[in-house]
């Protein structure tokens, strides 16, 4: 109580502070928005700005900060209900959101459930990225090592990413492990996830910084202005480039982070006195380094000449193709290739430990327990059989299937998250008054709109396309086989 106390106090003066000491104050305190960014810089974020960058240049940098902002603004909402009542949401939202319609507490239940698939499915993309990252530097510096015949590993392929991710693995579990223990363990992982990112961040700007002398200043202003937009989305329609940005959209934000998010407030033990604490840490540390990374992975791949000006989304160029962009004089191809490739491990390795985190959170609150130290690491391994991501293609069903909840509880969560944040008999005064509430909803509802158009786009294209083309028998190879038993 003391420490909580002396907290309170030291937030208050810096509160009355001017603005860079206030924020460089606020940005020593801050921690649950971290945990967001992390998980939002893995493999999917990876893979949609460098499709974004190697096929548009600056013309999408617009896309990230609209579909970052908009997620955040969720966040603020969903702070500013938990933080008032001090309630673990899960069953606070089931009890609430009961009183206004019995079956969409039902609902609640889905919103864990996705969480903990989303974090389950997803880990294994990160794993596959650590491993091809692996492979590539192997390749390397041994070119005269076979890992792979025809698409297929061979022992020493199998080894390579058996040990990447073994490595991995061992890393997170003893950071995710300090973190259930709290205190000095939660600045541990904390601290883990900062130069994680930071890792992340320096790989990139190098890339940028190699590259300083080819940036169009103002190509990059329009780009992040959406200058190009209307050209890019409506004059040059082409439904792969609306799935590209709508992959981006999607990639912000997840299922599992609007579960975590929550309950990594009140694993700190902030309160009432910590809104504005939680504004700057949702600033801070969700939406810049969000904004920044995937930013100078565009800026990169348009400035180092992957870009070709076509318009043309190039699907086939994939996180580790990047690596190209750090290629100069006096860098090598060999340490070009460690350079990226640790900036990559460094996405994995954040995205995979709050998976872990997530799951331990969540499968405590849906089973009614209380989060103590050795439930948490018990239910923070129930992702882990990601693992064999490394070089194991997951059957076809099972994202689909991820995908088929995740994307569907998405808008769902946003609507709870929107309900309870103007429910007068939940948080009462907190709900606000005047202007600035009816902005602030007004924003969430553009938010809530966005990720259910996201949300329809990804259903047709990740569930019932993947269905239909897995489902639907082959016609040429159907005809084939008529034509056969005819003769």
């Amino acid at each position: 109580m003391d420490k909580l106390n002396q907290e309170k106090e030291h937030l208050l003066e810096i509160a009355s502070r001017p603005l860079v000491p206030r924020a460089l104050g606020y940005i020593r305190m801050t921690g649950p928005g971290l945990l967001q960014s992390a998980m939002t810089l893995g493999a999917g974020s990876a893979a949609a700005s460098v499709v974004a960058g190697a096929s548009f240049g600056y013309k999408l940098l617009w896309v990230q900060p609209i579909a970052m902002f908009l997620g955040v603004m969720m966040f603020a909402a969903l702070s500013n209900v938990v933080l008032t009542t001090q309630e673990r949401p899960y069953w606070g939202f089931m009890r609430e959101t009961g009183k206004i319609w019995k079956p969409f507490a039902a609902l609640i239940f889905l919103w864990g459930l996705g969480s903990i698939m989303s974090s389950v499915i997803w880990h294994f993309p990160q794993y596959g990225l650590a491993a091809g990252a692996a492979r590539s530097m192997v390749e390397q510096f041994a070119p005269n090592m076979t890992l792979a015949k025809s698409g297929i590993y061979t022992t020493a392929g199998y080894a390579v990413s058996y040990a990447a991710g073994l490595l991995i693995l061992c890393i997170n579990i003893v950071v995710v492990f300090n973190y259930g223990r709290g205190g000095v363990g939660i600045r541990i992982y904390e601290w883990f996830l900062r130069c994680m990112i930071a890792l992340v961040f320096l790989t990139f700007l190098l890339v940028v910084v190699i590259n300083f002398h080819k940036i169009q200043w103002l190509e990059m202003f329009r780009g992040f202005t959406g200058f190009y937009a209307k050209e890019i989305l409506y004059d040059k329609y082409d439904p792969k480039t609306i799935t590209t940005v709508l992959g981006m959209l999607g990639a912000a934000v997840g299922i599992n982070m609007t579960f975590m998010y929550p309950y990594s407030l009140l694993k700190k033990g902030w309160g009432k006195e910590h809104k504005t604490l939680a504004k700057w840490d949702l600033g801070l540390t969700m939406f810049l380094p969000f904004v920044i990374v995937t930013s100078l992975v565009m800026i990169g791949l348009t400035v180092s000449g992957i870009y070709d000006g076509t318009d043309i989304v190039n699907s086939g160029i994939k996180p580790l193709d990047a690596a190209k962009a750090l290629h100069t004089d006096w860098i090598s191809p060999h340490t070009a290739t460690l350079i990226f490739c640790g900036g990559l491990f460094g996405m994995t390795c954040g995205a995979i430990s709050t998976h872990m985190t997530c799951c331990g959170f969540t499968m405590c609150e849906m089973l009614g327990l209380e989060p103590t130290t050795w439930r948490f690491r018990l239910f923070a391994l129930t992702p882990v059989i990601g693992f064999f991501g490394v070089a194991v293609n997951l059957p076809f069903w099972f994202p689909v299937a991820a995908s088929a909840v995740c994307f569907t509880m998405l808008p769902i969560a946003y609507i709870t998250f929107l309900l309870m944040n103007n429910r007068r008999s939940y948080i009462g005064a907190a709900v606000g008054k005047g202007f600035s509430r009816w902005l602030f909803n007004a924003v969430l509802v553009i938010a809530l709109i966005a990720a259910t158009i996201g949300a329809g786009i990804a259903l047709k294209t990740r569930v019932y396309d993947e269905l239909k083309k897995h489902l639907t028998p082959d016609k040429p190879a159907v005809t084939m086989r008529l034509n056969e038993l005819k003769n």
